[in-house]
């Protein structure tokens, strides 16, 4: 049974059917999470094998009964080191489903969503790493300024940090309540709710190094797919999606187009499977709202 409490996985059907599955077939699923996407390759698999990621340990607890998976208890950055120690070989697919669990958003004290008074923590290893609550004590100002710029978009990036910097000096910032009350100066109150979003998500980029996860995965994935294999990715925000579209189009992680000198054609190692990112229809929408801001890709390995 999949776990919906858990997470309600997105695009479903449509990012398994990408895969191509071919029966016998070695596939991975980078952000095994609530099960879902699993199950579902799992069910469409005739034999083959399924390698799962989850850095949670909460998710863990929702592995399947099965033989044909394994299971690596790892942030997908190590994809490569994984690959190379346990000598898994090239695969046929890989699937991501980036971003945040509903389990994560949905249990308080993970503090990755305003909608509860939490402690700012937002790892998606609570075993590992700093807190959001320990960048914002910690990182200097232009620091934690180019942080909320860069990876939540947010255009009075400075004063938000100045806001946090003069707060902390007479004591920390620890719960969510307590930094929407330090930042609500920057705050419109017509667009509270995506502002803290965009705050939210800065945070959690950083606390969980997502950017540079990601940017690994692209890299392995080049590495360890078989000629015809397919990779499969759903972003959520336009940080991931940019990257995502401009590594499929090239190959590459800076999106330089290279082409054949004699007669111009791209030399790209993908072929594009989807020319346009799939999003949700309205029916899945108002089934999981979360499933509005996602955006589905996939490519072939030539």
């Amino acid at each position: 049974m999949m776990n919906e409490s858990y997470h309600l996985p997105v695009l479903l059907e449509q990012s398994v059917d990408l895969l191509h599955l071919q029966p016998g077939g070695t596939y991975v699923d980078v952000t095994f999470g609530g099960g879902g996407h699993t199950r579902e390759i799992l069910q469409k698999l005739e034999g083959g094998r399924l390698i799962a990621f989850d850095r949670d340990p909460d998710a863990e607890a929702n592995l399947p009964s099965d033989s044909r998976i394994d299971f690596v208890p790892r942030d997908f950055q190590f994809f490569d080191d994984v690959w190379q120690k346990r000598q898994f070989g090239p695969v046929d697919g890989i699937l991501a489903d980036l971003g945040v669990s509903s389990h994560q958003f949905d249990t308080a004290e993970r503090g990755f969503s305003f909608r509860f008074d939490a402690p700012l923590d937002m790892r998606m290893n609570p075993r590992e790493g700093k807190s959001a609550a320990d960048v914002l004590q910690e990182y200097e100002e232009l620091a934690l300024a180019n942080l909320f710029r860069d990876l939540g978009e947010i255009p009075n990036s400075r004063k938000v940090a100045r806001l946090i910097v003069d707060r902390r000096k007479q004591a920390p910032i620890k719960t969510t309540s307590e930094l929407e009350r330090v930042i609500e100066p920057c705050i419109n109150p017509k667009r509270k709710s995506k502002y803290l979003a965009q705050v939210y998500q800065a945070l959690r980029i950083e606390v969980n190094g997502e950017m540079a996860s990601l940017q690994a995965l692209l890299e392995a994935s080049l590495k360890w797919l078989k000629p015809g294999g397919r990779l499969v990715v759903i972003s959520y925000h336009s940080l991931e999606d940019r990257m995502v579209k401009r590594f499929m189009k090239t190959g590459n992680l800076a999106g330089i187009e290279i082409k054949d000198q004699v007669f111009g054609h791209s030399l790209s190692p993908f072929e594009q499977v989807t020319r346009r990112a799939i999003q949700a229809d309205e029916e899945e929408i108002l089934r999981n709202p979360r499933s509005r801001s996602a955006r589905l890709r996939a490519v072939q390995k030539k």
